[in-house]
């Protein structure tokens, strides 16, 4: 008997490949134009002087955060394979940690084996816990529950980690990230598992070699990290049983996002904790799911916005208390023989008025757009990222017709926010987050290393 087809709604595939064309197109431009503006500092920083030491610290903060790690995700779209090969990836798509542990049994199971085990939850990834890693790794005070950057596997970074700290310093850790399996998703070789975990320690902490940020290094025999986890969970867990799949993957020496190098022999154990006793207890905190939390790229892009939004409004508040002064250029007659004699007081008020009117529209639009951003609706991070990219143009277009320059004290402020705006929204967490409630068709396809990808 034939299978009915699955019917698609046509329209949910159009508004689907369309946000996906867009998305695609504002992320191009984010990466374009945070070049554009760091080739514009460096250009700026020989009239500075002394600056040129602040600019310094500038240029590593925009070459590090914004141009290489946008420049790494637009190259890995187009050469890192989109499905499992063993290794998770960087938000960034470069081939991150191992995937070196697998766990058979329900989540509660798993968090009572890693507590017993003498591991502790991490922390999500905020602007205050990382702050707070920072100046305890520096000032060596303990942090049990410090968080790890995210790292993504079956297109979603992890979710949860364990890890356990090391001479009272969150600087030297063990750490191991877990993803739930998608549903039916089986191993290479047909094997079905619940869980897979990449696990690493952490041994000090330094500079990534391809992107330059600040980040933990990691040792490099990640198979003793393997072998770590794999004892403290049997130690813990007796029941617990653990088949070794020898030669999962070719036993490879290679280097992780960070740059860091990394050696493995290729095989995958398997922890079976469907045997172990029921957990009791209460359960532990666990990180938010990062589908449903406001990410840091939408707040900082909605800040963004709220900051253009107060822009205008300082220059609306300017027109109507001293008006007097932004007359002055309307009246004034053009240079030259023949040249226009200028308005008329009337006309230079009304038209006065009337930009103060759509002055005052835009900031409220703008007020309204941030909050709609703040909020994750799909269609506003649409918009605000098509004006930006609008006004950046407008500007590439004035220089290149030979229009003044940018400068520190005109416009340069003003493109910087655009640039910062498009890059903060066009990210993948700040996609996601504005997509989160979209029902979209699934789309399965024959993937290597599973039954089927959705």
């Amino acid at each position: 008997m034939a299978r009915p087809a699955v019917r698609v709604p046509v329209t949910g595939i159009a508004r689907t490949a369309l946000d996906t064309a867009w998305d695609r197109i504002f992320f191009l431009v984010g990466g374009v134009a945070a070049v554009w503006l760091t080739y514009l500092l460096l250009e700026l920083s020989f009239q500075w002087g002394w600056g040129q030491i602040w600019f310094t610290f500038i240029f590593w903060a925009m070459l590090a955060y914004l141009v290489l790690p946008r420049l790494h995700s637009i190259l890995t779209r187009i050469y890192v394979p989109d499905y499992f090969i063993g290794r998770a990836r960087t938000s960034d798509g470069l081939l991150g940690d191992p995937v070196n542990v697998a766990l058979l049994g329900t989540e509660a199971r798993l968090h009572q084996a890693m507590r017993r085990a003498g591991w502790t939850i991490a922390d999500d990834v905020t602007l205050a816990t990382s702050w707070r890693i920072v100046t305890s790794t520096l000032l060596r005070r303990s942090y049990l529950e410090a968080p790890v950057s995210p790292l993504f596997l079956f297109g979603r970074q992890q979710d949860f980690a364990y890890q356990q700290e090391m001479d009272g310093s969150p600087g030297k850790r063990h750490h191991v990230r877990f993803w739930h399996c998608p549903p039916g998703w089986l191993l290479p070789g047909g094997l079905a598992v619940d869980w897979l975990a990449a696990g690493t320690y952490d041994r000090r902490v330094g500079f990534s070699l391809f992107t330059l940020q600040i980040t933990h290094k990691i040792d490099e025999h990640t198979d003793d990290e393997r072998d770590h986890i794999v004892k403290t969970i049997s130690d813990a867990e007796p029941s617990a049983a653990v088949r070794v799949v020898r030669d999962f993957s070719t036993g490879y020496h290679t280097r992780n996002g960070g740059g860091d190098e990394i050696a493995t022999d290729g095989d995958l154990p398997i922890v079976d904790l469907r045997g172990t006793p029921a957990p009791g207890g209460a359960a532990p905190r666990l990180p938010s799911d990062s589908r449903n939390k406001r990410p840091a790229p939408t707040i900082i892009g909605a800040a963004l916005v709220a900051g253009r939004a107060v822009a205008a409004a300082a220059l609306a508040m300017s027109i109507a208390l001293f008006p007097d002064e932004h007359l002055e250029p309307l009246l004034q007659p053009g240079a030259g023989a023949g040249a226009d004699p200028g308005l008329t007081l009337v006309q230079a008020q009304l038209v006065l008025y009337f930009g103060l009117a759509a002055v005052v529209l835009f900031a409220l639009t703008e007020l309204l757009l941030a909050w709609l951003v703040f909020l994750g609706r799909n269609w506003a991070r649409t918009l605000t990222m098509a004006v930006s990219t609008v006004a950046i143009g407008l500007q590439v277009i004035d220089v290149a017709r030979g229009g003044p320059g940018i400068t520190l004290q005109t416009n340069l402020p003003g493109l910087t926010l655009d640039i910062l705006l498009i890059l903060a929204l066009s990210s993948q967490r700040s996609r996601v987050y504005a997509r989160r409630d979209r029902k979209e068709p699934k789309r399965i396809s024959a993937r290597p290393g599973g039954r089927a990808a959705i």
